[in-house]
């Protein structure tokens, strides 16, 4: 079993207090990313999974095994987690062979030279590198020798892959290629992968489950649609999401069981059973509106409950327009698909679909009201 949880992880660099009473659970099979800004912890959590850091306070266990007892100073050594670590750099040894820097575990681990050969062979085919078995890693793109990183790292079949951020080190193009090879290697081997990164499309498009730092708290996690569309907070929601979500300053207040909200985009009324348990004790609160780009419908002529606004710039990018627009004293900015054209101030109309906007109490930044489920 390769179920990690951690629990009431607490870690110290001096008086920097770095990672705040962690606990988190991580399934058999499961695709963790931990997301958030730089310095949030993130990396930390990887390194103390992987026996790097020791942390003062809290409990780690694989499975049934204990893995860390910092009361007792237990830490069980990096070694015996049946873990294996790709990092930022690739680290190959540049006068070895990509057979030889993928054979190099498993010969200190005295495996039998025809079965080396068998598992270093799966593993580059694995990753499309076969090609390249007798090269050096100076012969090879940086894009191949992430490869070859990865095909070392599950040559010797862990129970654990930890991934810290394996592709910033490579252009766009490669960087959106290698996130769909290290997707389609976890649904074939089914190995528990925790994966680091600060880029929020990796995470949403990679993985099973999103846990998001930020200051050394873990503030979320959840699976990827459901952090998009209920971030439990306003900076979670800042955070995800490309372009931006949109905030609207608001004031709500609770009427017969239900949240009335009034806005610049006009009154709505959200029923009792969209609403959280992080409802603020006043019945009367100041809030922020939720409203996600692509949520944002822009039409020329007016109809039922539209909202008028004027037109502050177009962005045309092929495949979607971005516009901004101004309804009143706020700036919206909506996500068109394809070619959109239109003229600075025109005259506008928007539709918002209101049962799938957050709403957030302002004071402590908590998600009060929840966006709708998407239809199956």
């Amino acid at each position: 079993m390769s179920r990690i949880e951690l629990k009431g992880i607490n870690k110290y660099y001096g008086r920097n207090h770095v990672l705040k009473d962690i606990d988190l659970v991580i399934e058999d099979g499961e695709f963790m990313t931990l997301l958030g800004p730089s310095g949030c912890g993130k990396t930390t959590t990887l390194r103390v999974i992987a026996g790097l850091e020791k942390p003062q306070e809290g409990w780690m266990y694989m499975g049934e095994r204990e893995i860390i007892n910092a009361p007792e100073k237990f830490y069980e050594e990096p070694g015996k987690r049946h873990l294996n670590l790709v990092f930022q750099s690739y680290a190959l040894w540049p006068h070895m062979t990509v057979f030889e820097n993928v054979a190099f575990g498993l010969e200190v681990a005295k495996v039998p030279k025809q079965e080396i050969r068998q598992k270093v062979e799966t593993a580059l085919k694995r990753m499309q590198i076969e090609a390249f078995i007798d090269r050096y890693p100076s012969e090879l793109s940086g894009g191949q020798q992430q490869r070859v990183a990865i095909a070392r790292a599950i040559v010797s079949e862990p129970e654990v892959l930890l991934l810290d951020e394996p592709l910033s080190n490579l252009d766009a193009k490669l960087r959106v290629e290698m996130r769909s090879e290290i997707k389609r290697l976890h649904q074939e081997l089914g190995t528990t992968i925790i994966y680091v990164t600060h880029d929020q499309t990796e995470a949403l498009t990679m993985s099973t489950k999103i846990a998001i730092f930020f200051e050394g708290v873990l503030e979320q996690v959840a699976p990827p649609l459901e952090l998009y569309q209920n971030p439990a907070s306003l900076r979670v929601a800042d955070f995800v999401g490309n372009p931006k979500v949109n905030f609207v300053p608001a004031k709500a207040s609770m009427e017969q069981g239900s949240l009335v909200v009034e806005s610049a985009l006009g009154k709505m009324t959200f029923g009792p059973e969209t609403l959280t348990g992080e409802l603020p004790k006043e019945s009367s609160f100041e809030a922020v509106l939720g409203v996600r780009p692509e949520l944002v419908e822009i039409r020329t002529q007016p109809g039922d409950g539209a909202i008028p606004a004027q037109v502050y710039s177009v962005m045309p990018a092929g495949s979607e327009t971005t516009v901004y627009l101004n309804v009143g004293a706020e700036r919206l900015l909506s996500k068109q698909n394809g070619l959109k054209q239109y003229e600075p101030d025109q005259q506008v109309y928007l539709d918002i679909d209101l049962d799938k906007i957050n709403v957030f109490a302002k004071e402590s930044g908590r998600l009060v009201k929840l966006a709708a489920a998407e239809e199956k």
